[in-house]
């Protein structure tokens, strides 16, 4: 059979199996959104994420040795505090958060001062 009189048959038998599918609706479904909070609410959270944020982060940068090290602990510290702030607990989110991004930001700032060291090695010879 030709290709074009196969997509004719083709096309008629699709017609002959075209049926109605019965549709069922289930009932109607409704829900309340609770809206933010206040502002003024908001406000004071964020003073106290900005002085939660503040206390750990002087915590952590006693540990701090180095000048590159202190800011990044301060961009983490930042991060953690806009990712916590997202959220719908942000005080309860952050120390977890930035003790995350701490470490992140004291495991990259030792592989820097090994490869520094290395370089330096090679370099001498």
């Amino acid at each position: 059979m030709p290709p074009t009189q196969a997509a004719l048959k083709k096309g008629k038998d699709m017609k002959a199996y075209n049926q109605r599918v019965p549709t069922e609706f289930g009932p109607e479904v409704r829900f309340e959104v609770a809206p933010g909070p206040p502002a003024p609410f908001r406000a004071r959270q964020d003073a106290e994420l900005e002085r939660l944020k503040n206390q750990l982060l002087q915590e952590r940068r006693q540990e701090a040795w180095d000048s590159r090290l202190r800011s990044a602990l301060r961009r983490a510290a930042n991060d953690a505090a806009a990712l916590a702030w997202v959220t719908p607990y942000p005080l309860l989110v952050f120390p977890v958060l930035f003790d995350e991004k701490a470490e992140a930001a004291l495991n990259q700032s030792r592989r820097q001062s090994h490869l520094r060291r290395r370089s330096r090695e090679l370099l001498a010879v």
